[in-house]
């Protein structure tokens, strides 16, 4: 089969290249699945040049996510079998024709819901869902600001605020992504090229945000603390900026907010009951048809340059999808 393979660990992604390997076989607990289609995930990109927290043995298939059907199951599998619609991850091995994957980690397609669908959907709605079901008990009426809102995380976290009766201010750096992310629901839109302290605390009559997500760091970071309310919390999700930012503790501690940390992953791993809760609630919702993710692109797995780059210029909004 072909696949996306890294053998390099390298900042222009020249250690990645396409493949021929050979097709896992299932294994106890495992399935195969032939791949119809793969999320682009930022944490893809930082794998292949060594900077992500999990750290594969080289060489290894990129890729964290995928939807596809089952091909076949290995011993002690249950509830699934040859020809049912999956989708599921396990942080590699998804951009490939076929993806060897945890039984326990998979999903049964919804009806309504597409392959390319499907693929861009668990990742970036589980984060969204920790952080602000888990993670922030966002409430009805409170006000959710979100930063990098057209990304994948980001447009997913506009869908949920909204689900939990939230106010959604939405952040960018383009007039044109801020245009999308109003479409899919958000209902005020800032430009941060100009900054957005006076503005946030504009629309919320001087409080500041109840909850804000930031997957940016960096400088959006440090402007969301001299935003943020009274018993605020400020949920760190990433750093696609670059910069991991720095605080104070006098900040929190005068301002009385919360700093809070969110790895949805790592949060279903140490808490499995809560985990699976927290997947059943979001594939309920989309098999429900409240909440869908938005496709960008949808690339063959020859091109997957270009859908690394779009990621990396900052280009896409909503999520990138290869099929290999």
């Amino acid at each position: 089969m072909r696949a996306l393979v890294c053998d390099t660990l390298t900042d222009d992604f020249s250690g990645l290249s396409v493949q021929d390997v050979p097709v896992p076989e299932a294994g106890h607990g495992q399935v195969l699945v032939r791949v119809a289609a793969a999320s682009v995930n930022f944490p893809d990109l930082l794998m292949s040049q060594g900077k992500y927290q999990m750290k594969p043995d080289l060489p290894f298939v990129q890729g964290m996510e995928c939807a596809g059907t089952v091909e076949s199951v290995g011993e002690g599998v249950t509830g699934f079998a040859p020809g049912h619609r999956v989708v599921g991850g396990n942080k590699t091995g998804a951009f490939a024709e076929f993806a060897l994957l945890p039984a326990a980690s998979l999903s049964r397609v919804p009806a309504n819901m597409g392959f390319a669908e499907a693929a861009a959907y668990p990742a970036a709605y589980l984060t969204a869902y920790v952080a602000l079901v888990c993670r922030a008990n966002l409430q009805a009426g409170e006000t959710l600001l979100v930063h990098g809102a057209s990304g994948g995380v980001g447009m997913a976290a506009v869908d949920v605020g909204k689900l939990l009766g939230a106010t959604v201010i939405a952040t960018s750096a383009s007039d044109a992504k801020l245009d999308a992310v109003v479409a899919h629901g958000a209902d005020y839109a800032i430009n941060v090229t100009q900054g957005f302290r006076d503005k946030v605390k504009t629309l919320t009559g001087g409080r500041g945000a109840d909850v804000v997500l930031d997957p940016v760091g960096g400088d959006v970071f440090d402007e969301s603390v001299r935003c943020i309310a009274f018993d605020g919390r400020l949920l760190v999700v990433g750093f696609t900026s670059g910069r991991i930012p720095e605080m104070k503790v006098n900040m929190p501690l005068i301002k009385g907010f919360s700093v809070v940390g969110v790895r949805a992953g790592e949060y279903g791993r140490r808490f499995p009951e809560r985990g699976r809760e927290n997947m059943a609630a979001i594939w309920k919702w989309a098999a429900e048809g409240k909440t869908r993710p938005r496709i960008h692109a949808e690339l063959p797995l020859d091109n997957w340059r270009e859908a690394y780059r779009l990621l990396t210029d900052r280009e896409v909004v909503g999520k990138v999808v290869i099929r290999p």
